[in-house]
């Protein structure tokens, strides 16, 4: 089903928010917004719901057991379903420091996903994190892989990708970064900063050079000091975007809103580094080369550094909303619009406009995705909330 019309008790949109307005899906794109329900097509009333734009999630690893790093349709297939159960509908599949083979071949998986599709959340492209990092802020990766910063190196990711890889995070303070971050934009590849230890001005010529931002800022890079800034200091100060794992733990509810209130909703990419254990009890899990133990939710380490997360977007959105205390359009936006811009996808995706993609989520009042349509489509319907009961659907007629 792809034209139907949607009523929310609150619908997000772009330049506002509606209350109690019908959205019109003909095609698998947004035709209107209106008051007033369309006479053609199914209607869908949700009077206790939020509807938002799909998020996108540009800095993921895994979940439900799966990892990108499996390599495997299978392991894409059950990342896309679980994030659409979150109200993701598109996200860059992230590697992990591991052996150059399984990197090339979890790269060449990602082309296959993008290629030929994914049952829940659209796969946008690959995201490089690891292989090229020092060791000073490791974290969760294996510094016993970490290779050369070399074009042959680069030059064989490209070829695996074929076409899609979009992100490489990489530390500005490797021999030859100042070279290699122009040649991987002139490939069409963004260039995050991360995992490093570079002082302030190190990063500075880095985003000179074509670096597009920082990697989870303020984790896995020098910190702030009142006499060296380092690369947290530079991607907060500069011009260019930060991603911000939103979980209560990384960062401090104090520290969301300093970094709110210097980069502002589109300087902010809320992602959430899940890996494989999001979704599933505590236990021990492994990333790429590491082995990690979850506990109450939080994911690290043996030497006890965080390993990515557990997190899901649409609860990055209510810890901006409810810890930072951004307004709620804005933190979503943060999740969707953000994200849609850096990609350039920013025409069809992102938000909730008419002629975009029909690309959206329903949230009820826990602020949990009981529906989540992708073009149109559902992805996923929370089992306690049927579509094909009564008092939800109807027809224009009566």
């Amino acid at each position: 089903m792809t034209d139907l019309a949607i009523r929310a008790a609150r619908l997000v949109a772009e330049d506002r928010d509606y209350l109690n307005h019908w959205l019109w899906i003909a095609d698998g794109h947004i035709q209107a917004i209106s008051p007033e329900a369309p006479s053609d097509r199914p209607l869908l009333d949700a009077p206790d719901c939020t509807l938002i734009p799909g998020l996108l999630d540009l800095h993921i690893h895994g979940r439900e057991g799966a990892d990108v790093m499996d390599a495997t349709p299978e392991a894409l297939a059950t990342i896309s379903l679980s994030l659409a159960k979150h109200g993701v509908t598109g996200f860059l599949a992230t590697t992990v420091t591991s052996s150059w083979p399984r990197t090339l071949a979890a790269l060449a998986n990602v082309a296959q996903g993008v290629e030929e599709g994914l049952p829940g959340a659209r796969v946008l492209g690959a995201y490089s994190e690891g292989l090229f990092f020092t060791a000073d802020h490791k974290g969760a990766h294996n510094q016993d892989y970490f290779l050369p910063l070399e074009k042959e190196h680069l030059d064989a990711l490209l070829a695996a990708a074929r076409g899609q890889l979009k992100v490489l995070a990489l530390a500005p303070e490797l021999d030859g970064a100042l070279e290699m971050i122009p040649y991987l934009r002139q490939q069409g590849v963004k260039v995050m900063l991360g995992h490093t230890n570079a002082d302030y001005q190190r990063t500075c010529d880095a985003l000179a050079a074509g670096a597009c931002g920082g990697v989870h800022v303020f984790n896995g890079m020098r910190g702030l000091h009142h006499r060296e800034p380092g690369c947290t200091g530079a991607v907060l100060l500069q011009p260019c975007p930060v991603e911000v794992i939103a979980d209560g733990v990384h960062l401090h509810p104090a520290i969301l809103d300093l970094v709110y209130r210097l980069k502002g909703s589109a300087g902010i990419h809320l992602i959430s580094d899940c890996i494989n254990a999001g979704g599933l009890a505590d236990g021990r899990y492994r990333l790429g080369e590491m082995d990690v133990q979850v506990s109450q939710g939080i994911a690290r380490t043996d030497a006890g550094s965080l390993a990515g997360s557990t997190l899901t977007l649409e609860k990055a959105v209510q810890a901006m909303h409810r810890l930072a205390g951004v307004e709620f359009r804005e933190a979503v936006h943060m999740a969707s619009l953000s994200p849609a811009r850096f990609l350039g996808l920013d025409q069809q995706l992102g938000s909730v406009a008419v002629g975009k993609v029909a690309d959206l989520a329903l949230l009820n009042n826990n602020a949990e995705t009981v529906l989540c349509l992708g073009q149109g489509r559902v992805l996923y319907q929370h089992p306690q909330w049927p579509l094909s009961q009564p008092h939800h659907w109807g027809k224009a007629d009566g």
